[in-house]
């Protein structure tokens, strides 16, 4: 077989839509990513909680829907949008990294031992980056294919998980991480770019 032929393994597209000697993109994989919490906690390095990260989840967002009636039709438009906590499970090491830093975290949001909120938000929120590889490692250094930013970011919810006499599982902490704003930016330019808009066009053609 030909190598040229690899190339038909992929969906046939008109000539104008894909090169004809494109075959599949490598698509991105789950397992190469990274998460990186700049202002959590309050010891350094905080590099030992990347390290020990099993799985996160990436931002969701949904919008409410505005419902309007206008004479014989129905519209529906985008309303105030939510952006849904993400959960980040994280490995407990021997030398009390991660507890700790979760720990500092949990006091900064509050202050269990003088029973007290922080001031404002500035004095305990933090900030998230996720970022996913392409799987360079050592002196083939990994490239970041795409970034998440998360602004904001406080602790929802810390669970510890359970002990048990009868498992070998390592044990994890799970945090909920709810958060102000979200922005996702690949490789280069996109999604995370602004967006020019001009007054009263709509792909529709209308002027909603």
């Amino acid at each position: 077989m030909a190598i040229s032929t690899l190339s038909k393994f992929t969906v046939p597209l008109a000539s104008d839509q894909s090169s004809s000697s494109q075959g599949l993109l490598m698509p991105k994989l789950q397992y190469r990513f990274r998460v990186i919490l700049e202002g959590f906690g309050v010891s350094t390095p905080r590099s030992e909680l990347t390290k020990q990260v099993v799985d996160v989840t990436r931002p969701n967002i949904t919008f409410d829907q505005i419902t309007l009636d206008v004479y014989n039709s129905r519209v529906y438009m985008a309303g105030k949008h939510t952006w849904d906590p993400i959960t980040l499970n994280v490995r407990d090491d021997v030398n009390n990294e991660v507890t700790k830093l979760v720990g500092e975290q949990l006091q900064k949001q509050f202050d269990f031992f003088e029973q007290s909120s922080a001031a404002s938000g500035i004095d305990y929120k933090f900030t998230a980056r996720i970022e996913m590889l392409d799987g360079g490692n050592g002196a083939d250094a990994a490239n970041v294919l795409e970034t998440y930013e998360i602004a904001g970011a406080y602790l929802d919810n810390v669970q510890y998980g359970t002990l048990a006499y009868a498992t070998s599982d390592p044990v994890q902490i799970t945090m909920s991480i709810r958060y102000d704003n979200a922005i996702q930016t690949p490789r280069g330019t996109g999604i995370g770019s602004d967006v020019a808009r001009t007054l009263g066009t709509a792909v529709t053609g209308g002027g909603l």
